[in-house]
């Protein structure tokens, strides 16, 4: 388990690696070992928003801390000075740092929120490994990571778990709470991870400062979105326990968002030209926040994050963003039952450059089970069990001919196993992937397991009337439920077996966890089954 702050001496970090051998990041990107004589942060407790680790390799991972004594000061900037500050820390294969591997330093700027994303490398494949951060003599919480398998190795099983969609007014983080107890390699997050809507009202029957009743839009507001979230110890302690890989929906910058285009449209970001403005200033405290590589970090309103991370060759995590390059919503986002612009074989939810990337690794990779991280169901949602064809324009109904396409493409291209797992409903799902849904005799291709909120939607139930018609009509969908909670995935070389973790409230702290059901897909037999 994760190990509380604990006292360290400060002979044991005198180490440490000299400034001009330690990775120095700055603002601005620039590695720069001269601003390692930055000067420490003195005087209260900087790592009050926790440590975490992603994007693991074989190799290395990258590790993550924001210097934050007041993380709720107004100004956004955590109660630290204008300055670059030195952060220094420890990588070791044990929990008491007896048999440290890696030490080395980074430069926590203000111009990135004084966050840091050590990247460490050299550390042996399939290993897990412990890490801390120190400055100014205060010790952070310690870490627990894992890297991956070496890309050619044929690991016997991979345990993760996913999940997505945290609005904090809608309840309190239980689900994290169980998720930080389960034996996992890694966790995957799907995207909602912040939501930009103010909080003053929520279902946790609290009183907030005024500064958080506000949306989110310039990027003081956004850093104190992150640090009210960040602060919850749950989410901290299944950080510090697990590996995470991230990427984005829409709540991130603002819902339901699409490319250059703002949706709501009595806001001044409905200008592209000003919303871009905003989705910069989005992306950067989604960065400052989150341990996400230095390929990760944003330039203005652009930032790369689909990606492909492979398991050895059990299986390929390959990670999407269907926010940052699609069309906008056919039909105004509105009524579907005659929306015939969602068909158009033009739309795409991807963008050209993406969706061939994904594509031409279809064909490229190795892995048994190619695992794609979606942020909206990619499977069809028909709401009326009539003759009549009712969907949600925002996900990949809205994008017909591109969803043929893709799921066309990995059955041309002989992926073995595409299993794709999703968040945003904040509902439970299994079922499966038919090359076209417009025919009733397209075959399946593949299988989709939708996870619910780990708080949106607030309490929820086992079963709602939207889900009983749900199950009318789509007689490719397996299982519904609308309870919160977290995915628990278990994958070896014969099958994949989903566990739909679910709490039975949020409203109040203190919820046991259970597992509503558990699907599971056979090695090339695409399409779910309970188990």
């Amino acid at each position: 388990m994760v190990a509380p702050p604990n006292s360290v001496s400060r002979r044991r970090f005198l180490g440490f690696s000299s400034a001009g051998a330690a990775a120095v990041l700055l603002g601005t990107g620039a590695w720069d070992a001269a601003s390692a004589y930055a000067a420490p942060v003195k005087g209260g407790n900087p790592f009050t928003l926790g440590v975490a680790s992603g994007d693991p390799a074989h190799d290395g991972v990258v590790l993550w801390t924001r210097l934050a004594p007041d993380p709720f000061a107004a100004d956004g900037a955590g109660g630290m000075p204008a300055r670059p500050v030195r952060v220094e820390y420890e990588v070791a294969a044990d929990e008491r740092f007896g048999a440290v591997v890696r030490r080395g330093s980074a430069i926590a700027t203000p111009e990135l929120g004084h966050s840091v994303h050590p990247e460490i490398q050299g550390l042996a494949p399939d290993r897990e490994y412990f890490y801390r951060f120190r400055t100014g003599g205060e010790i952070s919480m310690t870490g627990r990571t894992r890297t991956a398998p070496v890309p050619w190795s044929n690991p016997r099983e991979l345990n993760f778990a996913f999940a997505s969609c945290q609005a904090w007014q809608d309840g309190y983080y239980t689900a994290y709470e169980h998720m930080a107890e389960e034996d996992l390699d890694l966790v995957v997050h799907l995207g909602d991870y912040l939501y930009e809507s103010g909080v003053g009202t929520n279902k946790r029957g609290v009183t907030v400062d005024p500064e958080f009743t506000t949306e989110t839009f310039d990027l003081a507001r956004y850093r104190l979105q992150y640090a009210l979230y960040k602060a919850e110890a749950p989410l901290q302690a299944a950080h510090a326990r697990f590996p995470w890989i991230h990427t984005i929906d829409d709540h991130e910058v603002e819902n339901n968002w699409a490319g250059d285009i703002s949706q709501a449209d009595n806001e001044p970001d409905q200008d592209p030209a000003v919303f871009r403005q905003r989705r910069a200033q989005a992306f950067q405290a989604n960065y400052e926040h989150l341990p996400y590589r230095h390929t990760q970090l944003p330039s203005g309103p652009d930032v790369r994050l689909f990606r492909r991370l492979p398991y050895g060759t059990l299986a390929d995590f390959t990670i999407l963003d269907t926010r940052q390059y699609r069309d906008d919503q056919p039909c105004g986002d509105g009524g579907s039952a005659t929306c015939t612009d969602r068909l158009e074989p033009g739309r795409t939810i991807l963008g050209s450059a993406q969706k061939k990337w994904l594509v031409d690794g279809f064909a490229q990779s190795r892995a048994r089970w190619q695992i794609l991280g979606n942020q909206a169901p990619m499977g069809q949602t028909d709401r009326d069990p009539g003759p009549a064809v009712d969907v949600f324009l925002d996900p990949w109904d809205g994008y017909v001919a591109e969803r043929n396409a893709v799921l066309a493409a990995a059955q041309d291209r002989g992926v073995r196993n595409l299993v794709v797992i999703t968040g945003d409903r904040h509902q439970n799902y299994a079922w499966d992937l038919k090359r076209d849904y417009a025919d009733p005799d397209s075959p399946t291709v593949g299988s989709e397991f939708v996870g619910t909120s780990i708080t949106s939607g607030a309490d929820g139930a086992d079963m709602t009337d939207e889900g009983a018609r749900f199950l009318a009509a789509n007689p490719h969908m397996k299982f519904f439920n609308s309870q919160r909670g977290y995915v628990r995935v278990n994958v070896d070389r014969e099958r994949w077996r989903g566990d739909f973790r679910v709490v039975p409230y949020v409203t109040k702290p203190g919820a046991p966890v259970s597992t509503r059901a558990s699907f599971v897909v056979e090695d090339r037999q695409p399409g779910v089954r309970e188990r």
